[in-house]
């Protein structure tokens, strides 16, 4: 990693390590974490305890019993100058198949008409790009997908809904993401899926992993009747 692009590196407490590599949602910097995350992993240093990738970021978490802030920062700035910027490690693609509109996607007409578009082109322009699992969080198992088309881009709604069901596809601002759980949230709800997103009784509880692809599949309630 060049020296001129070298990130932001500081004390987050008396546990952990900050580091940022920007302010602004960006596919590019959002690689440049993963890549710094995997290149951890691969080598990390004994008293680290977690990794915590974000859009812009990257949290290490270590016990303050083994390891102190000094030693920290020093191995991370040693490794941050040697990190490749591609990030190699397997990459899952998961398609998902969704319904849009209807009961299923009940802002989806809003949307369309917020951008002059028609609720078919918001169907065919946010299933055609393929994203990637920029972050998890919110509620468990919850990806905030990067790589929407701006013509979708649409603000939260002013007042949340106190209820949103699991599976649902929503749009916020330039994300897209999808409700892994029933929980309040105010963003805009284009479409469902059947797909669990979390199960907590599985050995792997989320269907996605920060760095995952993802590809909408657009269906018909009839269709996801035959799945079923």
């Amino acid at each position: 990693m060049p020296a001129n692009d070298l990130p932001i590196i500081r004390a987050l407490g008396d546990s952990a390590v900050l580091v940022e590599f920007g302010d602004k949602i960006d596919p590019l910097i959002n690689q440049q974490v993963y890549s710094l995350d995997a290149w951890l992993k691969a080598d990390t240093l004994a008293g680290v305890l977690e990794f915590v990738p974000a859009y812009t970021s990257l949290v290490i978490q270590y016990d303050p019993g083994r390891l102190n802030v000094s030693e920290a920062l020093a191995w991370l700035n040693h490794k941050v100058k040697s990190c490749p910027k591609e990030n190699n490690s397997s990459q899952k693609l998961i398609e998902v198949p969704v319904i849009y509109g209807g009961k299923a996607g009940v802002d989806l007409s809003a949307v369309a008409a917020a951008h002059q578009l028609s609720v078919e082109e918001v169907i065919q322009i946010h299933s055609q790009n393929e994203y990637a699992v920029a972050m998890m969080g919110f509620t468990p198992g919850f990806a905030y997908l990067s790589g929407m088309d701006p013509r979708l881009s649409t603000p939260r709604l002013s007042t949340p809904r106190t209820r949103v069901p699991a599976g649902s596809v929503g749009i916020a601002g330039v994300q897209t993401g999808i409700y892994s759980i029933e929980s309040p949230g105010g963003w805009q709800l284009i479409g469902r899926t059947a797909l669990t997103l979390f199960d907590p009784l599985n050995q792997e509880p989320f269907l996605f992993s920060p760095g995952d692809k993802v590809r909408f599949i657009s269906i018909s309630p009839a269709e996801a009747e035959t799945d079923a």
